[in-house]
Protein backbone atom coordinates (compact mmCIF):
# COMPACT_ATOMS: atom_id res chain seq x y z
CA UNK A 1 0.00 0.00 0.00
CA UNK A 2 1.67 3.23 -0.90
CA UNK A 3 0.89 6.31 1.60
CA UNK A 4 1.70 9.69 0.30
CA UNK A 5 1.69 12.88 2.73
CA UNK A 6 0.89 16.29 1.86
CA UNK A 7 0.47 19.26 4.50
CA UNK A 8 -0.49 23.07 3.99
CA UNK A 9 2.12 25.88 4.38
CA UNK A 10 1.53 25.98 8.11
CA UNK A 11 2.09 22.31 9.23
CA UNK A 12 5.65 21.22 9.60
CA UNK A 13 6.35 17.81 7.07
CA UNK A 14 9.19 16.39 8.78
CA UNK A 15 10.24 12.76 8.00
CA UNK A 16 10.40 12.29 11.45
CA UNK A 17 5.98 13.22 11.23
CA UNK A 18 5.61 11.50 7.56
CA UNK A 19 7.09 8.50 8.90
CA UNK A 20 5.17 8.08 11.82
CA UNK A 21 1.94 9.00 10.52
CA UNK A 22 2.55 6.44 7.50
CA UNK A 23 3.55 3.93 9.82
CA UNK A 24 0.39 4.61 11.77
CA UNK A 25 -2.13 4.70 8.62
CA UNK A 26 -0.13 1.37 7.37
CA UNK A 27 -1.25 -0.41 10.71
CA UNK A 28 -4.62 0.96 10.56
CA UNK A 29 -5.61 0.10 7.15
CA UNK A 30 -2.87 -2.78 6.53
CA UNK A 31 -5.98 -5.47 6.28
CA UNK A 32 -6.99 -3.65 3.31
CA UNK A 33 -3.74 -4.00 1.48
CA UNK A 34 -5.00 -6.64 -1.17
CA UNK A 35 -7.50 -3.94 -2.36
CA UNK A 36 -6.23 -0.43 -1.59
CA UNK A 37 -3.93 0.93 -4.63
CA UNK A 38 -2.86 4.58 -2.64
CA UNK A 39 -3.47 6.27 0.51
CA UNK A 40 -3.44 10.25 0.00
CA UNK A 41 -3.26 12.36 3.40
CA UNK A 42 -3.79 15.70 3.58
CA UNK A 43 -3.09 18.00 6.26
CA UNK A 44 -4.07 20.96 7.06
CA UNK A 45 -4.39 23.75 9.90
CA UNK A 46 -7.72 25.45 9.42
CA UNK A 47 -7.00 28.70 10.98
CA UNK A 48 -3.53 28.88 10.00
CA UNK A 49 -1.39 28.66 13.29
CA UNK A 50 -3.89 29.89 15.91
CA UNK A 51 -4.98 27.89 18.83
CA UNK A 52 -8.33 26.42 18.69
CA UNK A 53 -10.50 23.04 19.28
CA UNK A 54 -10.28 20.99 15.87
CA UNK A 55 -8.59 23.14 14.26
CA UNK A 56 -6.46 20.57 12.90
CA UNK A 57 -8.04 18.64 9.64
CA UNK A 58 -7.06 15.18 8.44
CA UNK A 59 -8.41 14.16 4.73
CA UNK A 60 -8.18 10.05 4.15
CA UNK A 61 -8.49 9.66 -0.07
CA UNK A 62 -8.06 5.70 -0.31
CA UNK A 63 -8.32 4.29 -3.94
CA UNK A 64 -9.39 1.16 -4.70
CA UNK A 65 -8.61 -1.12 -7.42
CA UNK A 66 -11.49 -0.89 -10.12
CA UNK A 67 -13.44 1.57 -7.82
CA UNK A 68 -14.09 4.84 -7.44
CA UNK A 69 -11.80 6.53 -4.21
CA UNK A 70 -13.69 6.80 -0.39
CA UNK A 71 -12.85 9.75 1.25
CA UNK A 72 -12.59 10.44 5.02
CA UNK A 73 -12.58 13.16 7.15
CA UNK A 74 -11.65 13.96 10.61
CA UNK A 75 -10.76 17.13 13.33
CA UNK A 76 -9.03 17.39 16.26
CA UNK A 77 -6.50 19.54 18.20
CA UNK A 78 -3.57 17.26 17.27
CA UNK A 79 -2.21 15.77 13.83
CA UNK A 80 -2.12 12.34 15.42
CA UNK A 81 -5.71 12.70 17.11
CA UNK A 82 -7.13 14.15 13.56
CA UNK A 83 -5.05 11.25 11.39
CA UNK A 84 -6.11 8.08 14.25
CA UNK A 85 -9.95 9.81 13.54
CA UNK A 86 -9.71 9.93 9.54
CA UNK A 87 -8.68 6.50 9.92
CA UNK A 88 -10.75 4.88 11.96
CA UNK A 89 -13.17 6.35 9.81
CA UNK A 90 -11.97 4.75 6.60
CA UNK A 91 -11.72 1.12 8.05
CA UNK A 92 -15.25 1.00 8.89
CA UNK A 93 -16.27 3.01 5.33
CA UNK A 94 -13.94 0.47 4.18
CA UNK A 95 -15.48 -2.57 5.45
CA UNK A 96 -18.28 -1.63 4.19
CA UNK A 97 -17.54 -1.08 1.04
CA UNK A 98 -15.54 -4.09 0.45
CA UNK A 99 -18.52 -5.80 1.97
CA UNK A 100 -20.92 -4.81 -0.17
CA UNK A 101 -18.86 -6.03 -3.07
CA UNK A 102 -18.02 -9.22 -2.06
CA UNK A 103 -22.15 -9.55 -1.71
CA UNK A 104 -22.40 -8.46 -5.42
CA UNK A 105 -20.19 -11.48 -6.61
Amino acid sequence: MHVEISTDNTINGSEALIADLTAAIQHELGHFDAHVTRVEVHLQDTNAGKSGPDDIECTLEVRLKGQQPVITKDASDTLDKATKGASTKMKALLTTTLGKLSERR
